[in-house]
């Protein structure tokens, strides 16, 4: 768990070394695309390089010897172009169309990677810094898919077989060619950790720009109420150009390493010429392979030119790709069972036993054991930070315990471990309504519908029915993002009614209820009376403690009392007097904004 919880924080570490590679499995699932994509980058460079010999030969051979060109020379060489062409353009298409097929099978690998190491690698980072992961950085790769891979075979290919020819025609051209080749390729390396960190760089500030401005968006109320509005577009354009100074630096490396390479290219220049004039006059080129030689041997450097561009600037992905590859690698906080154990039908009542758990630090529950039969409603009171919500996600299996069991009771038969059901079982038979109730934009029935696709329309109405949803709007209507249109105990409504509607045997909330009123949160209880179903009620309002079957404390990590109502506020010395006691000291006994529920 404390590895998982680590890996949020690796995005502001050096890019490690391998990231690149790391991501070339991905296209294990294209073989047959990125081998034609290969071959058309052969064939792209291999014809230009023909292209442009043959085409020197026979100048050479209209100048110095005085023939024009055959016409199986013209038809080579028409045929050169038409290839050279079509090929351009083939590559081009596989190139691009091999890239954006693997972003999108990336793209749900990392959202598949968050989901499965959710909350904690999500904990604690901002929404705009994920959606930067997910699909900035992601789509940063493009260059590296599209631009990179292919080239680089293809270069290497192109560059070898013509390495062989100018060795069977002039070995000493080969003086000229084969340093500058070498310093090309070794060009993107000698810096790498600077583009590697210049990389990273723009990325983190790309990420901040993007979590403060969906920050903005997402408060744009609360910062015009407060006056906050003129403060943040400073922090944004703050973030703006650090973004432009980051982007700046990166472009003015690369600027200096273009102009190395060009350099390299002008001394191969004057290398094959010196190295041409003396094979000329000591007799091993003469005629029309003079010319022909001289370019084939620049020729080929011009791919291994523009691979070391392509490698110069995939260097500088680095910091994208480890982002992207953390999180398409990321651990999962609750991995799956190798076999599987079905729940039996009925009714499931649910234990702690012996449970303990932290975020890495203090214990937060500290050997709890709690036991609920089937069909009863338990209410778990305790002060805040007692651990009462992390009981919650035990249970909804967001996290594993580090020591001791969370488990279902069937009504015949063993205890069922949730560590030993399917995620789909488990989902179906626990729900957790939490303190937000996050919502889509859609409509209702489409945010209702999230817990239960297969969900009837009379199972809809009636449960909207129920929870009061129905008084809200028609089921038509569309909420706005994340419920922007409702107020808070609208939202709780709705997000008790999604629960119910996949109709679980377990359901969980944790303060659900704490933006209604009394009469909402009165209304609410009785649509949660279902014959046979546990309930799990986090609650601080005195009215909804009151109405469970049992009520638990939970104090320093451990259940120090149980009972009902009546045997627990009849001791004088109980520990739920005193939290109600507090509660009340602070408003919160019968509280719940009363104005919220709209």
């Amino acid at each position: 768990m404390n590895s998982a919880i680590a890996t949020a924080t690796t995005d502001a570490e050096p890019p490690a070394r391998g990231s690149l590679r790391a991501l070339l499995p991905a296209l294990a699932g294209h073989r047959a695309m990125t081998v034609r994509t290969c071959a058309a980058a052969l064939l792209e460079q291999g014809s230009l390089v023909a292209l442009l010999t043959l085409a020197a030969h026979t100048v050479g051979t209209a100048v110095i010897e005085g023939h024009a060109p055959s016409a199986a020379t013209t038809t080579a060489l028409v045929a050169l172009v038409l290839v050279r062409a079509l090929m351009t353009w083939r590559e081009m298409d596989l190139s691009h169309d091999l890239a954006y097929r693997v972003l999108a099978a990336l793209r749900v690998r990392v959202f598949d990677g968050l989901a499965r190491s959710a909350p904690a690698r999500v904990a604690g980072r901002r929404s705009g810094d994920l959606a930067a992961t997910a699909m900035a950085d992601v789509e940063a790769l493009e260059f590296f898919y599209a631009h990179t891979t292919a080239q680089l075979l293809a270069a290497g290919t192109v560059f070898t077989g013509g390495t062989a020819v100018l060795a069977t025609v002039e070995p000493w051209l080969l003086t000229a060619v084969l340093p500058v080749a070498a310093l090309l390729a070794a060009a993107p390396f000698a810096d790498a950790r600077g583009r590697a960190a210049r990389g990273g760089r723009t990325r983190s500030a790309a990420a901040r720009l993007s979590a403060d401005t969906v920050e903005t968006v997402d408060g744009l109320r609360e910062l015009i109420a407060f006056g906050a509005l003129p403060a943040r577009r400073r922090r944004l354009a703050e973030r703006g150009r650090q973004v432009a100074d980051a982007q700046r630096a990166e472009a003015t490396w690369e600027a200096v390493a273009a102009a190395v390479r060009d350099l390299l290219i002008v001394a191969a220049v004057l290398g094959v010429v010196s190295a041409a004039a003396q094979s000329l006059t000591a007799g091993r080129l003469h005629g029309p392979w003079a010319p022909a030689a001289m370019t084939l041997a620049l020729s080929i450097l011009g791919p291994v030119a523009e691979s070391a561009r392509s490698l110069s600037q995939a260097v500088a992905l680095r910091a994208a790709a480890a982002r992207v590859d953390a999180a398409v690698k990321a651990p999962a906080l609750a991995p799956p069972p190798s076999a599987p154990r079905s729940l039996p039908p009925g009714p499931l009542g649910l234990r702690l036993h012996r449970v303990r758990f932290d975020y890495g630090g203090a214990p937060v529950l500290d050997g709890v054991e709690l036991t609920v039969r089937a069909g009863q409603t338990l209410a778990l009171v305790g002060a805040s930070g007692a651990g009462k919500s992390t009981c919650a996600h035990l249970l909804a299996r967001f996290w594993d315990p580090s020591e001791g069991a969370v488990q279902l009771i069937p009504a015949d038969g063993d205890p069922v471990d949730v560590r030993e059901v399917s995620d789909a079982d488990l989902r179906r038979a626990v729900a957790l309504v939490g303190q937000e109730a996050p919502l889509f934009h859609g409509t209702l029935a489409e945010n209702l519908r999230l817990a239960a696709p297969e969900a009837d329309d009379g199972l809809l109405t009636e449960t909207a029915r129920l929870c009061g949803v129905d008084r809200i709007a028609p089921m038509d209507t569309l909420v706005g993002e994340r419920g922007a249109t409702l107020s808070g105990g609208q939202r709780a409504r709705i997000a008790l009614a999604r629960a119910l509607v996949a109709r679980p045997r377990v359901l969980v909330l944790d303060e659900s209820t704490a933006h209604l009123d009394n009469a909402g949160d009165a209304q609410l209880a009785g649509a949660l009376r279902e014959e046979g179903r546990t309930t799990i009620v986090i609650a601080h309002r005195r009215a909804t403690i009151r109405r469970a079957d049992r009520i638990a404390v939970l104090e320093a990590g451990r259940i120090i009392e149980e009972g009902t109502w009546e045997d627990l506020t009849g001791r004088p010395d109980s520990a739920l007097n005193r939290i109600l006691a507090v509660d009340s000291s602070t408003g919160a006994a019968e509280a719940g904004p009363r104005a919220a529920d709209g």
